[in-house]
């Protein structure tokens, strides 16, 4: 019994230790497959025989296994690559999570959207002032924000200088025959020295009561009635919403003071910034499209035919756009979306997950051969949506690497020489991850 006992002890123990031997070994585990290696799914370079946390990423390691790998090995002529070209299998890559895909060409259309602002044009925005010291009596429905018609009435003031220049264009219409025109001057029913000295009299003193701040609408009146008013009309100069008000009953005015200032809002202007790169693609005559979230509604806009203004240090530049606003959806200083159509010439254009930007060198990872990857430096160009032209450095047709490029680009640095040509350490990330790109859709 004693002999029995001790022969079944000694099975159960080998067949323990064989057990925890086959799952720790490095060379099979649970699923009966060869592994090769334990490697850091982050830094492919690093490898260990035995299963574990990688020290720099803290991730669990990924076993490799030899059915996987065969008998790959690093080609012979990759030493005669440029410094920097590593060779990743294609296990490793799937792991990793590399991608390749090949440089297109083409053209394409994007739309770029920015903000802009309202304001009112320049040639409808109306400025009324005083031509002379005085008092205000009344105001009329003057609030800023009202809309007024042309030639309504908005104030009265008093002035007695505005009195002997009445006098006289009342004196010099008494002498010239004929009916009241609409301006206050007289019709000629027949030709005359004196018939023509009387309206030359009679437009001098039209003028100076214009000049004095008289309206056209005022003068007639006074040629019809003939007496002198007791106080000025104050009136608008034109359809629109009145945008400031200086003036409120009984407050004493100097000359040339502004009273209102009225503009038409009819036809506004959009001030849309942009950034200097896209400002090129934007040709003045060029559609625009305003969108009105809150209302639901887009309004169509051109791009106005004036020089386009840079704002320093912005690396921006500002263009006017042209729009039509019947309903007075628009106001001064309303900020709206604006989308503008980009017609792209066709170029050599990468994603833009796989510029690898330094600052000082820009390049992305070119697939030599299978599993063989050279990084080659590139000249870039626009850059809109997820895309990046490049100018210089591949050609269509290429692979490149697309995802997962700042592993690839860490295994490069690892295997490069610090004496060597190898790419700019440290400060590198995938394009675009700092620099702020026009929202674009297609």
């Amino acid at each position: 019994m004693r002999r029995t006992t001790l022969a079944i002890a000694v099975v159960a123990a080998l067949a323990a230790s064989y057990g925890l031997g086959r799952y720790f070994s490095p060379l099979g585990n649970k699923t009966g497959r060869h592994v090769l290696f334990y490697m850091d799914p982050m830094h492919p370079s690093y490898k260990s025989d035995k299963p574990g946390i990688a020290p720099d990423c803290g991730m669990q390691l990924v076993p490799v296994f030899a059915e996987d790998v065969g008998n790959a090995q690093a080609p012979s002529h990759l030493a005669q690559l440029p410094p920097g070209a590593v060779a990743i299998d294609a296990t490793m890559q799937r792991i990793a999570g590399i991608r390749v895909a090949p440089v297109e060409k083409g053209g394409t259309t994007r739309t770029l959207r920015v903000i802009g602002r309202i304001v009112p044009e320049d040639t409808r925005v109306f400025r009324v002032n005083s031509g002379l010291d005085g008092f205000i009596r009344e105001t009329y429905n003057d609030s800023v924000g009202m809309l007024v018609r042309k030639d309504q009435k908005l104030a009265s003031y008093y002035s007695p200088d505005i009195l002997a220049v009445a006098s006289g264009f009342l004196a010099a219409s008494e002498r010239v025959p004929g009916a009241v025109g609409n301006d206050g001057s007289r019709t000629i029913p027949f030709p005359g020295t004196v018939s023509k000295q009387g309206v030359s009299s009679m437009q001098g003193y039209t003028d100076r009561l214009r000049n004095l701040g008289m309206s056209d609408v005022q003068i007639k009146r006074m040629a019809d009635s003939h007496q002198l008013p007791e106080s000025i009309d104050i009136v608008a100069p034109a359809d629109g919403f009145i945008l400031t008000r200086n003036i409120s009953p009984g407050q004493h005015f100097d000359h040339e003071m502004e009273f209102y200032r009225i503009a038409d809002l009819s036809r506004v202007w959009v001030v849309a910034e942009v950034y200097e790169r896209d400002a090129p693609y934007l040709r003045s005559g060029g559609p625009a499209q305003i969108n009105l979230k809150d209302e639901g509604r887009q309004l169509s806009a051109r791009i106005a035919d004036s020089l386009p203004q840079s704002e320093v240090g912005t690396g921006t530049v500002k263009l006017r756009l042209e729009v039509d606003n019947p309903k007075f959806i628009l106001r001064p200083e309303m900020v709206v979306d604006v989308e503008f159509p980009i017609r792209l010439p066709p170029a050599v254009t990468v994603p833009m997950d796989a510029i690898i930007d330094s600052g000082a060198h820009t390049r992305v990872y070119v697939e030599h051969d299978e599993g063989i990857f050279e990084p080659r430096e590139v000249e870039t160009g626009w850059r809109i949506g997820d895309r990046v032209e490049i100018v210089r450095g591949v050609h269509p047709g290429e692979r490149i690497v697309v995802e997962a490029t700042f592993l690839v680009d860490s295994e490069s640095r690892l295997k490069t020489p610090a004496s060597g040509n190898a790419p700019a350490p440290t400060t590198d990330r995938p394009a675009g991850m700092t620099e702020h790109i026009a929202e674009v859709r297609q």
